[in-house]
Order: structure tokens, then sequence, then C-alpha cells
């Protein structure tokens, strides 16, 4: 009996979804019922609406007080919304406080709703809304008069949900596992990348680990890491997305004068979990990685081409190597080397204005790490100092400038911050070749703190003569690569290698979007 009850409660929903087809409004929208199904129907259905992006906002616009105007958009679930802002006192306090009108209408459903975060440098907060009226948003009070002279000139960002309710749980489902270090999260990883990178993720024979011999490493040599699975997995999963990299981690190799073969890496767990910069011996970094990595990581080993070998300072390179070991792995560039461009480095829905909303909140949550991670270095782009967020967007303002515009000047190579340089595991690699002589005379007319690791395998640097390589080099895959890949179940891409000339200024300008990643010449 209640298998014929569910099978046929669900022909009536369905008999109901058609009405979509018409053009007048329906009862409801299948979307909106999902919650309601039997979750073997429901699952299916919500996996082919939603993914992992759904999860981020839109920037519908700002809603201000120019001109007494009006902002118009359409929504998710009311597909003709209006919203004005009104400035007053009515609390009688220092600065005063506002409201934002909200009108919604045309819903799609009547069991469909809209979610809204609502923005400025100085706060962030949320509302939703289910029925056909006009909402208010009461802000009491400003928190400063210089927030409040910045809602006067900007206004406050609205951003909508897009996935609506169901879409965002489903987003929030979607995003969770890429940060679990379960199979779940190894296949939920992938599943993104195949989906919005266009990955393959061709399963290689085994064995699975090079039977490879150290004697063929030489300095300089390459190290390209993808992860999978657990918190560095999620993490790389979302930087290859927005950079168009296929490896989300980068290493070196370095011999010293006794020949003994060494790891350089920005981005090495201490004991006391911070990520610094180290030097490990071959053979404490190869164990680590076989046994006690468990984000499963996938390795390639590029080897350096034989003329660039021969140009290799390794003396100059100990030397830079010595003097960064034990400083901090490089947060505070490291969003940069993604953003050249103002428009064409964010995958939709991501944008400036987001950018600047997800680091207001972090701001007002972990302020310290706001300020590792992006205060200093936008403090070094307007050429101020000790200035927090709000500060340094209504400064942007000031000087008729975007903090679009502030996001795409390029980082320097010489920029000290306040714990020293600062060089994430791209820029750390491609500082010491700059050392050892690789760039040569465009040494200084190149910033690689701009480089993305896919910029950095893209470099004419590496092996073009396979003949060359090992002989353990890919010995038991079917598939001759270009390169070693001495680790990982998945056979590893990177497209684009070893294909581009050096030029002054390169990367500093180049954009960025999925699926295709185009790139201009001498961007």
């Amino acid at each position: 009996m209640a298998v014929f009850l569910k099978t046929h409660f669900l022909f009536i929903v369905l008999m109901f979804s058609c009405l979509l087809l018409s053009g007048s409004k329906s009862v409801f929208h299948i979307k909106d019922v999902l919650p309601i199904l039997p979750v073997q129907v429901s699952w299916p259905i919500v996996n082919s609406l939603y993914s992992a992006v759904d999860l981020l906002p839109s920037f519908v616009g700002a809603v201000s007080i120019a001109n007494n105007s009006t902002l118009q958009w359409k929504g998710a679930c009311f597909y003709n919304n209006t919203a004005s802002l009104e400035l007053h006192n009515k609390t009688g306090s220092r600065f005063g406080g506002g409201t934002i009108h909200i009108k919604v209408n045309n819903a799609h459903s009547y069991s469909c709703m809209d979610l809204y975060i609502f923005a400025t440098p100085y706060r962030v907060t949320w509302d939703y809304y289910a029925l056909s009226r006009e909402h208010t948003v009461q802000i009491k009070e400003w928190e400063s008069q210089a927030e409040l002279e910045y809602v006067k000139r900007k206004g406050v960002s609205i951003f909508l949900l897009q996935a609506g309710t169901l879409g965002t749980l489903r987003a929030l489902w979607d995003v969770f596992p890429l940060f679990t270090n379960t199979g779940w999260g190894e296949n939920s990883n992938i599943g993104f990348l195949k989906k919005h990178m266009g990955a393959s993720f061709d399963q290689r024979p085994q064995p699975w680990v090079s039977n490879l011999t150290t004697e063929d490493i030489h300095s300089g040599d390459f190290l390209a890491i993808s992860k999978i699975r657990g918190r560095w997995g999620g993490f790389e999963t979302l930087e290859k997305w927005v950079s168009g990299t296929y490896a989300g981690h980068s290493a070196i190799c370095l011999r010293d004068a006794e020949g003994k073969l060494w790891v350089g890496e920005s981005g090495h767990e201490n004991d006391k979990g911070e990520d610094i910069i180290a030097m490990l011996p071959w053979e404490e970094w190869w164990e680590y990685e076989l046994t006690k990595d468990d984000s499963n990581p996938h390795i390639a080993l590029l080897p350096l081409h034989p003329d660039l070998r021969a140009k290799f300072n390794q003396t100059a390179a100990w030397e830079y190597a010595r003097s960064m070991a034990g400083k901090p792995y490089g947060f505070h560039n490291l969003i940069f080397s993604w953003i050249d461009t103002i428009d064409g480095n964010y995958p939709s829905p991501l944008d400036a204005h987001l950018v600047a909303s997800v680091m207001t909140v972090w701001n007002h949550l972990q302020p310290a790490y706001a300020a590792n991670m992006w205060n200093e270095a936008l403090n070094k782009r307007l050429g101020t100092q000790g200035l927090d967020l709000p500060d340094i967007l209504v400064e942007v303002e000031k000087r008729g400038s975007s903090f679009a515009k502030l996001l795409t000047i390029p980082e320097q190579d010489d920029w000290v911050y306040s714990d020293g340089k600062s060089t994430s595991c791209i820029a750390f690699v491609l500082e010491m070749y700059k050392e050892a002589g690789l760039f040569g005379p465009l040494a200084s007319s190149i910033q690689v703190t701009e480089f993305t690791i896919k910029d950095a395998y893209s470099l004419k640097f590496f092996e073009n003569n396979t003949n060359r390589l090992p002989k353990w080099c890919n010995a038991d895959d079917t598939v001759k690569l270009p390169f070693c890949q001495i680790l990982g179940k998945y056979r590893m891409e990177l497209p684009g290698y070893n294909t581009m000339d050096i030029y002054a200024h390169m990367n500093e300008k180049c954009p960025s979007m999925p699926p295709k990643y185009y790139r201009p010449q001498s961007c």
C-alpha cells in the first residue's frame, strides 16, 4: 500500500510540474517540491540541477541614494524586484542609520523563496523573501562616519544566492565533501574537476609508484603535485578551477656540494602545524609522500632541459634557499597570481564585488587572518601602511579607482612583508630559478610572484626529447608522457606543458576563464 501511495504521489507531482511548460505561473516548481519527494527520486534530480559553484552568490547591484535611483533585477524565485535606499536617523544615533526597501514580485511558483546578502565594507547581513510584497532591511546605526560616507557614495551591495533555498543546501552538500579525507571526498573533487575544467582522470596501469633512481634527478628539476582529497585536496580543486592549472602544489629538487639530493618546498607543515618554507632530504620527503600524505598526491617530475641545467647556478640557488628556510608560506600574495584582469579571471558568478564581500566577512571573523592574506598586499598596491580592509576600500574610491582595478596591480618580487619576503609554493621555485640564472637578462622585468603553477610548467624550460628521459620514466604506462609521473593512480595532465618562451612582464595581464582558459599571446 505504501509503495502504491508513493508511486501515485510522484505521478501527481510530475503532472503538476508539467504546468511549468505553459506560460502561466505554476502552483509549485519541481525544484521547490524536491525536499518532500522520496530520496531515491529527489537526489538524482538535485544532483543534475546544482553543483558546488551554485553556492556562490551573484552580485545584482548596489542600492544607493544617488539621484533617488532604484535598482532592478531578476531573482531566482521572484522575477521582478526593485530596491531603494533611505538614509535616516530614527534612533538618534551619532551617524544615523538606513532602510533598504525591497519589493519582490512575479514568483515563478507559490513555494519558492529568494535568499540575499547585503554588504558594505563594514558589515554583512542577510535576509530571505517568500511573499510578493515590500520588505525592509533595517540598519539601525552605521558603524562610523567612514561607513556613512561610503554608503552615500557607493551604496549597499546586494548579492543573490542564485540557486535558491534548496539549491544552496545542495551546493553546500556538494562543497563539503571536497574537503573531507574520504573516498567520497576524492570522488567529489574528481567530479568537480571533470565537470568544470574538462579534466580526464584516466587511470594508469599499476604499479602507481615509479621504481625511480635518484641518480637521474638533478638540481632544478621541477615537482608538480596534485592532491585530490582532504583539506588540501579541496583547496587545490578550487585553485585549479579559477586559475586553469592542473597541479595544485609544487617543489624543486636541489643537490648540495656533496651530491646529496634535497627537496625545496614552500608549504611544508612543521611540527607546530605551521606551513613554512623548508629544505628536506629527498628520502624524508619521498617517504612522507608515499606513506603519510593522506591527500592521495599525484606527483610528476619535470626534468630541466640539458641546456638550462648547464646554466643552473647551484651555489646561488642554495644561498637563496637558505635565506628563505623557515619563513612562513607566502599567503600574502597567494590570490594575486590568479587575478590579473578586471573581469577575465572570475568564473561565474565570481567577480570583484564578491571577492570584496568575502574579504569583508573574513575581516570581521578573523582579522589577523585577513591581514595576513590580503590587507598588507593591498596596502602595498596603494602605497599605504596599516589600513584595514574598510579603509582600503574607502581609499580606493577616494582615488577615483575601483577595488577590481586594485586587485589587478602586479605583485612585485622585491616587496617585503611584516614577516619577510612572501613566496607561495610556485613563487619559491621560480625565485630559485631566477637566482640560479634561468631567466637571464629578463629576470628584473619578470615578477614570478605573478605566476600560477600552470604558468610555471608552461615555461619552455624542460626536457623536450623523450629519448633523454630516464629509462624508468613512465616505464609501466601505456601512454608516454613528455614528463615523468612518479606517483598516482590517475594520469596527470599538464596542458600547455613546456611551450612558452619567457618575455618581459609575462603573466601580468592574463585571463583564466574556464573551461578553455584561453590565454592571449604576450599577456
